[in-house]
């Protein structure tokens, strides 16, 4: 049994909806699919869009909500032939469409709930297509409103997941027990989109169509998960940037949360966690490359040549430095610091301190520089003014590296390569953090040397690797 996403990027257009019906039409000649799929590319950001748009009262959304039909329409010219039907149903989801904007523009307003449901529609609309593209290949293929199979709470932008109502409607809907066979349909099921106890529209967040996938794949105990994307697979370092970069073949589920909190090409850690709980592989492949063999995210994998897996970065950080002698030996002073950040809502990405406790240094975004001073200044006003604490520091224009990789531990000697690279390279480090796993070694470095950094750690622990 295997569970395939597609993302935006691959049923961007006609072209690409087509070369996803060759894949998906060569994987059910074999195995029992499920298939989960993202609205076309670009269209959720128009949808949000448009909404914010109508809530000013501007009639002129009109105009971006008729773009979005006709660019639907259009993909069913060019795949289905006899396509009124489909046509038809995607006519009466933009007018549907067209009427909640009206009334978000009549009323001036669109709460989260309204939002939920109009972003909605991009899923809707691709899968009514694909549904239909498919069955126009000779597959039984079936759509699935995601609303009926995954119940949340009722946060809407991220709802939160009942997994036990979740699991058991994707189970009675979905059976893996269903023999292989011409007459079993094949599910079309829409990412992202949810809805709570009472049956009112919710969305899962960002990523959200890949949760589903997860989700779906846990449920009915999937051999794999496989996440169709337009990149080859995971890399060892970001190819924009590191010419040698090369696809991993395998990666542990950790290694995979660690270099995608660092910005790689990897499913978003949480939308993993499904799946990580029932042991079951993730697969990125790529469709715009069916031929290549992608990355395998598995809880163990075979051991690595190198030392570490990989290598990823954080761009735009500023580093927020709180410094003073009064602070040695002075209980509390961190957790004051903590959380005044906390109350302030500023997420911390990366901390250092030394042992002397004259400072502690923090990395957070870098629109969240000034609120996090303003937040310091305040909650450490007393210190300040009897000079316990001498300042509160911001330097900008960062970036954080990782190096990343469960091979590590416990191998004496990846800090003195690592650190000796970078010295022969001429890059100043400003922060070095390590956690007790020994499976990532993060450090600061400005952003103008990010492609210095990136190249003189790869060529350090993958030695000879060219693309």
């Amino acid at each position: 049994m295997r569970v395939m996403k597609f993302g935006g990027s691959s049923v961007a257009d006609a072209a690409r909806i087509r070369a996803v019906a060759e894949i998906i039409v060569d994987a059910a000649a074999s195995d029992r699919i499920a298939l989960v799929f993202s609205a076309m590319k670009g269209i959720t950001d128009q949808l949000l869009s448009v909404a914010d748009e109508a809530a000013t009262g501007s009639a002129t959304f009109g105009r971006q909500c008729d773009e979005i039909r006709s660019r639907h329409l259009e993909v069913i010219r060019e795949l289905i032939p006899d396509g009124e039907s489909t046509a038809a149903a995607v006519e009466a989801l933009c007018d549907e469409l067209a009427e909640l904007l009206h009334g978000v523009s009549l009323v001036r307003e669109c709460s989260p709930r309204t939002r939920d449901l109009i972003v909605s529609h991009g899923e809707r609309l691709n899968c009514t297509i694909v549904t239909a593209v498919l069955s126009s290949a000779g597959l039984n293929a079936r759509m699935v409103d995601g609303r009926t199979i995954i119940r949340t709470d009722t946060t809407h932008g991220s709802a939160a997941v009942d997994f036990k109502s979740t699991y058991k409607l994707i189970r009675d809907t979905i059976s893996p027990d269903d023999p292989i066979a011409g007459d079993v349909p094949i599910a079309i099921i829409t990412g992202f989109i949810a809805s709570d106890a009472h049956g009112v529209t919710t969305t899962l967040g960002r990523n959200g169509s890949d949760y589903t996938a997860s989700l779906v794949g846990a449920a009915i105990d999937a051999d794999v998960i496989e996440i169709w994307t337009d990149v080859d697979g995971v890399y060892s370092a970001d190819p924009r940037f590191v010419d040698s970069a090369s696809v991993l073949g395998a990666v542990s589920y950790r290694e995979a949360m660690e270099l995608s909190y660092f910005g790689a090409e990897v499913i978003h850690p949480f939308t993993m966690l499904p799946a990580v709980e029932k042991g079951i592989p993730l697969l990125i492949r790529n469709t715009m490359n069916p031929s290549a063999p992608g990355t395998v995210i598995a809880e163990h994998t075979s051991a690595q040549a190198g030392l570490i897996t990989g290598i990823a970065s954080i761009e735009s950080v500023a580093l927020v430095n709180v410094e003073g002698g009064g602070m040695v030996g002075l209980p509390g002073i961190a957790g004051r610091i903590f959380g005044a950040l906390a109350d302030a809502k500023i997420n911390i990405i990366m901390i250092s301190q030394a042992s002397s406790e004259h400072s502690i240094c923090f990395i957070v975004r870098d629109h969240h520089a000034d609120p996090a001073v303003s937040a310091l200044e305040r909650e450490l006003e007393l210190e300040l003014h009897q000079k316990k604490i001498e300042r509160v520091q911001v330097e900008r224009d960062l970036e954080i590296v990782a190096v990343i990789g469960e091979n590590m531990r416990g191998r004496p000697g990846i800090s003195g390569r690592l650190f000796s690279a970078l010295g022969e390279a001429k890059i100043n480090v400003l922060a070095i953090a390590q956690g007790s796993t020994e499976m990532n070694i993060s450090f600061v470095v400005h952003r103008s040397d990010r492609k210095t950094t990136l190249n003189a750690v790869h060529r350090a622990f993958f030695p000879g690797e060219v693309r």
